[in-house]
């Protein structure tokens, strides 16, 4: 056969998925084809622009400058490819695909975990895939389509919407509570051992808040986890600082000083500007706000 391969728009759908996962194995589930598909494509494709898009190394592919320059064209044509898909088909049927979103373990676990069987009911077509590790998941790099963040990006192509506001207040298991030194001005909280965050894990400025308590505070158990945090505080181990939407469901636990001691922090949506109107992504963005917004009593209390 002479002349070069030209590529197409479905050898562009293989970039993407090695672009966004670094994983051949990885792309091919996403793609529900083989691994060895995804390599001949990306080999077509690589051969037919006469570029290499990406490095290869026992950890996966990684992507070169020009792979990296490349993504975003690419994602312009499937933005385009998916508004096309949406204006010629309607309700749910535009909102098909993968969808992975990156959230703080309280959020996930304590609230969005709650209604997730309301979203597949509104969305059956959508697959979510819920990421809750202690780090920011990289949007420019595609690790998340999509995500909920304390602390939104200072800058970069991003579009960011506050979703709500939440409280905190400082809680202790009755029973602690109840044998403990008197708690009457926040003084007396230099008197009681504190449960917290590992100072020197704590992947969001947002949840460094110890110190807006009382300068003098050190926790006495820390962990990077907000379920073990509220365990150990349920099992009496000390006090700790703990959101409104996580406390107020556990009966065993009491505010201290609430009339003096209470932080406000916040939770964002977080999109690539080009993600944003990808109608999937678009879709679990509109969801989680609307969510949020029926339920601010539990996160700003009653």
């Amino acid at each position: 056969m002479s002349g070069n391969p030209i590529f197409t728009w479905d050898d562009l759908q293989y970039f993407l998925a090695v672009a966004r996962t670094g994983q051949l194995s990885t792309a091919a589930r996403h793609l529900r084809t083989s691994h060895a598909t995804v390599s001949r494509r990306i080999d077509r494709l690589e051969f037919a622009l006469k570029v290499k898009l990406f490095e290869r190394n026992p950890r996966g592919y990684v992507l070169t400058a020009v792979g990296q320059r490349f993504v975003e064209t690419a994602e312009r044509m499937e933005g385009e490819a998916d508004r096309l898909q949406a204006e010629i088909t309607s309700g749910n049927a535009a909102h098909q695909g993968v969808v992975r979103l990156s959230a703080p373990e309280g959020f996930s676990n304590f609230f969005l975990a709650h209604h997730l069987g309301d979203f597949t009911e509104r969305h059956p077509s959508l697959s979510l895939e819920l990421v809750t590790i202690q780090q920011i998941m990289s949007l420019s790099r595609k690790e998340a389509d999509i995500a909920v963040a304390l602390d939104p990006p200072k800058a970069g192509p991003y579009l960011i919407e506050k979703i709500t506001d939440y409280k905190l207040n400082i809680y202790g298991a009755k029973r602690y509570l109840a044998g403990a030194a008197p708690l009457k001005r926040r003084e007396d909280l230099l008197d009681h051992p504190f449960i917290g965050y590992i100072e020197d894990m704590i992947f969001a400025p947002g949840l460094d808040y110890l110190g807006d308590v009382h300068p003098g505070i050190k926790p006495k158990f820390q962990s990077s986890s907000i379920f073990a945090q509220l365990t150990a505080t349920l099992n009496g181990l000390g006090l700790c600082i703990l959101p409104h939407f996580i406390a107020s469901r556990q009966s065993e636990l009491e505010i201290v000083l609430p009339g003096e001691v209470q932080l406000t922090r916040h939770y964002y949506i977080v999109r690539h500007r080009d993600m944003s109107r990808v109608p999937r992504v678009r879709a679990v963005a509109d969801y989680l706000t609307a969510l949020v917004q029926d339920n601010q009593d539990a996160f700003v209390g009653g």
